[in-house]
């Protein structure tokens, strides 16, 4: 049975999670709160295995709560966001690097449409969070398995899901304002959030970024998320393509569709990196970009709070490099650069 606090201010919203949470199949309310203080002191009585955390509340709020929590008595933390406007959404991401491990969208009441939908979502979030370990323990060892390939490189493509987003951050930190190289990232995250993480990233990382557009260029100098609900493929030439294929591992966008869809002729030309995340997404593909000639890169087990997905690249021999964040970063900073040839671009205008 999965032990799960609920904190949130309002008494509607408190009441309204515990039915949800407290009637769900292998999940069990042992307690709520109604600020941080009172958080902070169930979260070391009750050690429960989840916390669903409010970040507006008196006394302590909820970003001061998970700061406290994670030094004191860390545990699995689900921030639900209760709002879709631009400060809740940077509210949010900053739980995030607080500590927080994902955010969630509060359902609507019963009787709303949406309520059904958005309650099996919070649910799901919080059994799979359940199996997060608590304790991240950052460390500069690092293992290389091959030496690293000094061929000029075009495209550095990226996936992550649980965890991701703060290993986004130390990895793009690392990237100069001028890097020639484009970055286009697969992110896993609930939906509604992705232009929020995009101007949480740029601000927190000091590199720019964006949310990937359809038939947009791909260019050095900022990184590009691709949007939910949509596949990405890459190329011909450094072009950005959303396609509406069908989700994979559950997930749509997915590091697997990205990964494959890479254009042939970039394949040898690009760098692939697989971080933090659950289950096998990206794992197989991060193999045959190997096999084509990419530099492939696997975050460290050390760094990451879910070791599935690059767990897998390495039990598949898929990665040549298997360093923490901060250090693929520098990685990527060092590539040679290789110009894409510009006639290669479309010529409908479209291309820088």
């Amino acid at each position: 049975m999965i032990r799960v606090l609920v904190v949130d201010d309002s008494n509607s919203v408190r009441a309204l999670l515990m039915h949800i949470l407290g009637t769900a199949p292998g999940l069990a309310v042992v307690g709520c709160a109604a600020d941080g203080e009172e958080a902070l002191k169930l979260a070391r009585e009750l050690q429960p295995d989840v916390i669903t955390m409010d970040l507006h509340m008196p006394r302590m709020d909820g970003f001061e709560a998970i700061r406290r929590i994670m030094r004191d008595c860390p545990t699995r933390i689900v921030v639900v966001s209760g709002s879709d406007d631009r400060a809740e959404v940077d509210a949010s991401f900053r739980a995030i690097e607080a500590g927080a491990l994902v955010l969630v969208r509060r359902p609507p009441g019963i009787g709303n449409p949406a309520h059904a939908d958005r309650a099996r979502d919070l649910v799901r979030t919080v059994k799979a969070m359940a199996e997060v370990r608590v304790v991240r323990r950052w460390s500069d060892a690092r293992r290389a398995a091959r030496p690293l390939q000094g061929a000029p490189r075009r495209l550095v493509a990226i996936g992550a899901s649980t965890g991701g987003p703060t290993v986004l951050r130390d990895i793009l930190a690392e990237l100069p304002k001028d890097y020639p190289l484009p970055v286009v990232i697969v992110q896993h995250l609930a939906p509604g959030f992705m232009d929020g993480l995009a101007t949480w990233l740029a601000d927190a990382s000091g590199y720019p970024v964006d949310v990937l557009k359809d038939g947009a260029p791909l260019t050095g100098g900022r990184a590009c998320l691709v949007p939910e609900g949509w596949q990405a493929a890459l190329g011909p030439g450094l072009v950005g393509r959303l396609v509406p294929a069908p989700p994979e591992h559950g997930m749509r966008p997915s590091v697997s569709h990205l990964f494959r869809a890479i254009d042939p002729d970039l394949r040898a030309a690009t760098a692939a990196v697989l971080l933090t995340g659950m289950g096998k997404d990206g794992a197989a593909e991060l193999k045959v970009l190997r096999e084509h000639g990419a530099l492939t890169i696997a975050q460290d087990r050390a760094s990451a709070v879910v070791y599935g997905m690059p767990g897998e690249a390495l039990r598949l021999d898929a990665a040549m490099l298997v360093l923490e964040p901060a250090e693929i970063g520098k990685v990527l900073a060092r590539l040679p650069a290789e110009p894409f040839p510009s006639s290669v671009f479309p010529t409908n205008g479209d291309h820088p």
